[in-house]
């Protein structure tokens, strides 16, 4: 019987090992876990979930993805923001608690987890809507981010506007689309934040019915001939969900991308 790829969402993971928080809300916290293993002080690692922006996803779902990262010696921390459906959600709540969380939690994550956290700026690692908002504070804020691996990223607003995915998860985000609330886009939008000078790397699976591949590679050429340090892994027949899934065919490509803009930092 084939495996359901959206297993991996609901897999249980182990407990994290301290919880941050970098507002008042809730939902303005953070999972972190302690790298396996000994050596010295690394940057962390940020894992900003996906799920359209919208509430009835949470940060649980990576789990399993940054459980494993903890297990090759990552520190990691799986970010949680404000999500559409949720008071203070979409515009601008959702954004400005990433731009902040990512800023703030090296400091947190060195504190929490002594001599295990530099407090250089972390890597980001954003799966889909994740990965949107991954590129978002890269260009936003790039002091904050050393590297962005993105997979399977939301990576031209506009266009998944056009292409109405998950049945208006952008407009549900902006308040709107690009005719109605054109300053959003400008403000929120990878496509229109290019060149991103952030060493990024996007990983997309041909087969994704969630986010189509198209996406990512019309996105990478656009921002590379506008000067973006970005590439693209295309993997053929990987769909949306096994790129967080360490059970996957796919994983050990996202662990080496991932260790190649780790490890020259």
């Amino acid at each position: 019987m084939p495996v359901d790829p959206r297993a991996v969402l609901t897999r249980p993971a182990p407990e994290p090992d301290r919880t941050v928080a970098y507002g008042d809300h809730p939902d303005q916290v953070a999972d972190l876990r302690f790298p396996a293993g000994t050596g010295p002080a690394r940057p962390l690692v940020v894992v900003v979930h996906g799920g359209f922006w919208r509430a009835e996803y949470d940060r649980r779902h990576t789990g399993p993805l940054a459980a494993a990262l903890a297990a090759c010696g990552y520190p990691v921390a799986q970010l949680e923001y404000r999500r559409t459906g949720q008071p203070g959600g979409g515009w601008p709540g959702t954004l400005t608690d990433v731009l902040t969380g990512v800023a703030e939690l090296p400091a947190l994550a060195a504190e929490a987890l002594p001599g295990r956290v530099t407090r250089a700026a972390p890597t980001l690692l954003g799966h889909s809507a994740g990965g949107h908002l991954a590129m978002y504070v890269a260009a936003s804020a790039p002091a904050t981010v050393a590297g962005v691996l993105a997979l399977a990223p939301v990576a031209d607003l506009g266009e998944a506007y056009r292409r109405d995915l998950d049945a208006g998860a952008v407009a549900a985000l902006l308040g709107g689309g690009p005719a109605e609330v054109p300053d959003r886009y400008a403000a929120a939008d990878p496509r229109m934040l290019v060149p991103i000078r952030t060493r990024t790397v996007v990983i997309h699976g041909s087969e994704d019915q969630q986010v189509p591949a198209e996406m990512s590679r019309d996105f990478v050429t656009a921002a590379r001939g506008a000067g973006s340090d970005i590439s693209l892994v295309e993997l053929p027949g990987c769909e949306h969900f096994g790129l967080i899934d360490p059970e996957s065919s796919a994983w050990p490509q996202v662990l080496n991308a991932l260790q190649a803009l780790h490890d020259d930092l």
